[in-house]
């Protein structure tokens, strides 16, 4: 569950991601040549089907539509595999969706391609004769499926970020941001650094800058999607980050770090504190060089005066709105959430489950001992900004989170800028 192949597209692709949007039309998808919408079209309609989503490197993909085909010999699914990178996932299904492929029948989305993809009219609306059940699911990978009220895209895999710490050091973990500053005396006695998280500017800056300010009380967009980033809760979401660069609780170096640099650094003995997703437990409690196999623990990210907001990520199914077989698109869609399938993309990848009971289901615990703690993290998450401007909002968190973890601005300088840049970029539009 590496962060790159979950994460949302980079800011390179805000530039293509704007344009698309000015041009693009409402969630129900154009208009056909018979006069209706394309969302109204094909619902009806059997046959073979394509899904599209990003590199299989667990191989659970090719399984299930190998299961999938046995049983729908009429209706096979062909898998169109893209490459590992967020980013050219993304631009492949705006590309694909903008020519209105109809081959492009279920595509797995990111949770913040959602709002994109659904305001410029290319997703199916999972309503109506299209519904899918989502009772039982976690209501964070609802929401992040779903844009303005309305279901697009059904979870499928969800994450959430997850505190990492060492046992032979802290009996028990912090609960508050504080409490885990304080215990930054500890790693100084063992002469190693306290804490670290994803600084490098890249999207898992916006992750930790988007967490710091959620776990504050503040928040990046308001509930109508507007920039709300001068307020006192988001300068002191910031300002964690920032005083804790200023007095070395956080390592200078981290300001490199993305999730492989900083789990090495954790996994060498270098810190007490990791702030990474739940991919990191299996490679720290396997790999012959790991130092802290035998005394890590988990919990969730600390917040202000109890756990902290993770930002959610994952992917979901959507249906084309271009579709020929969206009948059978949709029982694809509805057969890849079932609890079998759930179980397998968690034993088999690590990928987080949707419904919120395989979290106490205990073979899977046995399986996977951090589930308990990454269903806090989850429950606590907050999606980042759900906005059809993302790439632009993200590439404004990162540059100005940046410079204000540099020294190079102060931190309620660099969310007023941030915020002109949302602004700007029409987010609050």
């Amino acid at each position: 569950m590496k962060t790159p192949r979950f994460l949302l597209p980079a800011a390179t692709a805000g530039v293509l991601a704007l344009t698309l949007s000015a041009c693009g039309g409402g969630g129900g998808g154009g208009t056909t040549g018979g006069g209706g919408t394309d969302a109204e079209a094909n619902l009806d309609s059997r046959g073979p089907i394509t899904y599209v989503q990003g590199k299989d490197n667990s191989n659970v993909v090719r399984p299930l539509i190998e299961k999938w085909n046995a049983a729908h010999p009429d209706e096979k699914v062909t898998f169109k595999e893209q490459t590992d990178q967020a980013d050219q996932q993304h631009d492949d299904l705006v590309q694909n969706f903008q020519a209105k492929n109809a081959d492009y029948d279920v595509a797995s989305v990111d949770v913040v391609w959602t709002a994109e993809f659904a305001a410029k009219g290319w997703l199916q609306p999972l309503k109506d004769k299209m519904a899918v059940e989502t009772e039982g699911m976690l209501e964070p990978t609802v929401e992040a499926g779903s844009y303005k009220g309305t279901l697009y895209a059904a979870p499928v895999s969800s994450d959430g970020g997850i505190l990492y710490y060492r046992k032979d050091l802290v009996p028990e973990a912090p609960k508050t941001w504080a409490e885990m500053m304080e215990m930054c005396s500890i790693a100084k006695a063992n002469n190693i650094g306290c804490y670290s998280g994803q600084f490098k500017q890249y999207e898992g800056l916006t992750v930790n800058a988007s967490e710091a300010i959620n776990s504050a009380g503040g928040s990046v967009l308001d509930d109508e999607g507007k920039p709300n980033l001068n307020t006192p809760e988001a300068e002191e979401g910031l300002n964690n980050l920032v005083e804790a660069f200023k007095n070395g609780n956080i390592p200078a170096e981290a300001i490199t770090y993305q999730e492989e640099e900083s789990r090495r650094a954790f996994q060498e003995g270098k810190l007490l504190f990791l702030r990474n997703w739940p991919y990191v437990y299996n490679l720290a409690t396997t790999e012959g060089s790991s130092q802290v196999k035998d005394v890590l623990g988990m919990a969730a990210l600390p917040g202000a005066d109890g756990p902290g907001a993770s930002s959610l990520g994952g992917h979901s199914a959507a249906i084309s709105v271009y579709s020929d077989h969206k009948a059978t698109a949709l029982d694809f869609v509805k057969f890849l959430i079932e609890e079998e399938q759930q179980k397998f993309f968690a034993t088999q990848g690590s990928l987080a489950p949707v419904f919120g009971a395989l979290y106490e289901d205990q073979e899977l615990v046995a399986k996977l001992p951090y589930l308990p703690v990454l269903k806090t993290s989850i429950e606590n998450a907050v999606p980042r900004p759900v906005t059809p401007f993302y790439p632009a909002v993200t590439q404004a968190i990162q540059e100005n989170a940046y410079a204000a973890l540099k020294g190079e601005k102060p931190a309620k300088d660099a969310l007023s800028d941030m915020q002109k840049s949302i602004e700007t970029a029409g987010a609050g539009s």
